[in-house]
C-alpha cells in the first residue's frame, strides 16, 4: 500500500452541511475501497490564486491515506463526476514527504 494526499477544493456556494456531507462521501468511498485514512484536515474557506468556474474562492480539504495504486484513478473519477468539486490534485508520498507531512501534523496538534 502506497501513501498518498490528495487536496481537493469544492465550490464556495455550498452550505455547511453540503459540504460536510460531500467530505463524508469520498472519505467513506476510500474506506469502502479498502484505503486507511490516515489524518484529514479542513482548510477552510480561502481565496483562490485565479478564478475557476467564475469562482474567487473555495473549500479546501486534504486527505492523508494509504491505498493500494489501482485505488487512485477511480477515486479521482469520482471528483470528475461531481460537480461540487473545482480541483484536485493527489500525489503519491515518498518516505522524505511522509516524514513532513508527520512534523506538519504534530505541529499542528502542539498549535491547538
Amino acid at each position: 500500500m502506497n501513501h498518498y494526499e490528495t487536496v481537493f477544493i469544492l465550490n464556495p456556494v455550498l452550505s455547511d452541511t453540503q459540504v460536510k456531507e460531500t467530505v463524508q462521501k469520498f472519505e467513506d468511498y476510500l474506506v469502502s475501497k479498502g484505503a486507511e485514512m490516515l489524518h484529514k484536515e479542513d482548510w477552510g474557506l480561502k481565496k483562490l490564486a485565479y478564478t475557476i468556474e467564475k469562482k474567487k474562492s473555495g473549500f479546501y480539504h486534504l486527505f492523508e491515506y494509504k491505498a493500494a495504486g489501482e485505488l487512485v484513478a477511480p477515486f479521482e473519477l469520482e471528483f470528475r463526476r461531481d460537480d461540487s468539486v473545482m480541483r484536485y490534485l493527489t500525489v503519491k508520498l515518498d518516505k522524505h514527504a511522509a516524514a513532513w507531512a508527520d512534523k506538519r501534523k504534530s505541529n499542528l496538534k502542539s498549535a491547538k
